[in-house]
């Protein structure tokens, strides 16, 4: 029970659309074979049949890399303005 419960756990993380209409698929065919509505049924297999299609298109597409932020600099790197002269150290006398 622990390997099936990690199994669903693992997959909603994966894939939580396909996850969920895999789920909803399910439920409708196991009602709709129960209760004898071939319509639900046949919607249910419908379902499951459109979310594993689903999940194999997702897991074949290759994930293009992040692009590297760009560092903002609020200052920049030199300043634009002339450096001040130097002021000397020269004795006055009275």
């Amino acid at each position: 029970m622990n390997r099936l419960t990690r199994f669903w756990k693992t997959a909603y993380r994966q894939e939580p659309i396909s996850s969920f209409a895999l789920t909803i698929g399910l439920v409708d065919a196991v009602i709709g074979g129960v209760d004898g509505r071939g319509s639900l049924l046949l919607l249910g297999l419908t379902t499951v049949g459109v979310a594993i299609a689903l999940r194999r298109l997702l897991m074949r597409r290759p994930e293009l890399p992040l692009p590297q932020p760009v560092p903002q600099r609020y200052l920049p790197a030199r300043s634009s303005r002339p450096s001040l002269p130097l002021l000397g150290l020269s004795e006055k006398h009275d």
